[in-house]
């Protein structure tokens, strides 16, 4: 369990709320009641409830029919607990051969349970990692998050070289698809193709696929720029 600033720990629970809040708050804010409940798969009654004891824990700012915005103090028990989740993640990836469809699931499980002495040394353990197996970004351990905007596979123009830099880890159908077409992290692509309906003709080491969604919004690359990308496309 992780502890804000009047030292006391706090639930799972409210850890698994701050944590979701925070998701949805960086697409948009204020989180709405309907938002907060559809992502944690409760009715928007019980997530009223909770909101208001979070407000009255001063960890999130809520105003009834508006929607609800962190604190400061509920911004960082939020990154403690994903720093925890993602730091697990790649434990479980680079030290015990968990693939990146595994980790998320058993991350879950364990990031309420370790200590921050246990967190500083998976950390030295694995030399402080950056990022987790999909690519997200590791709070770092004074509370900084570096995030940057990237734009999705979906968004690329036809004749773009990209660089896979992410991949959202919510569907481990997608991320099984991904490692089927051999589409892991730091991957080259070239898009050579748009069609009508949206999906993508896609080149990885020079093997044609054909993207749909939820493939295309779900990878977030970095363009190359022209002395990057490879001389041709095979």
């Amino acid at each position: 369990m992780v502890k804000f600033d009047s030292g006391r720990a706090t639930s799972q629970a409210v850890e698994d709320y701050l944590k979701a809040i925070y998701k949805l708050q960086s697409v948009t804010a204020p989180v709405t009641t309907s938002a907060l409940a559809e992502k944690l798969g409760i009715s928007a009654a019980a997530a009223t409830k909770m909101l208001k004891q979070l407000d009255g824990m001063r960890l999130i700012s809520y105003v009834p029919y508006h929607g609800a915005n962190l604190t400061d103090a509920g911004r960082r028990i939020a990154l403690e607990v994903i720093r925890h989740h993602r730091l697990i993640e790649q434990y479980l990836h680079q030290a015990m051969g968990y693939a990146w469809d595994q980790v998320d699931a058993e991350a879950e499980k364990l990031e309420h349970a370790i200590s921050e002495e246990f967190e500083a040394r998976i950390d030295e353990l694995l030399g402080y990692p950056e990022t987790c197996p999909h690519g997200d970004p590791i709070p770092r351990a004074d509370g900084v998050l570096v995030d940057e905007r990237l734009q999705t596979l979906g968004e690329c123009a036809a004749g773009d070289w990209v660089r896979i830099e992410r991949v959202r880890d919510t569907d481990p159908a997608v991320l099984r698809d991904l490692t089927q077409r051999q589409m892991g992290l730091h991957t080259q692509i070239f898009v050579s193709d748009r069609h009508s309906d949206n999906s993508l003709t896609i080149l990885v080491a020079g093997t044609p696929h054909l993207v749909h969604e939820p493939i295309s919004a779900s990878v977030f690359v970095t363009p190359l720029t022209a002395d990057q990308a490879p001389a041709n496309h095979g």
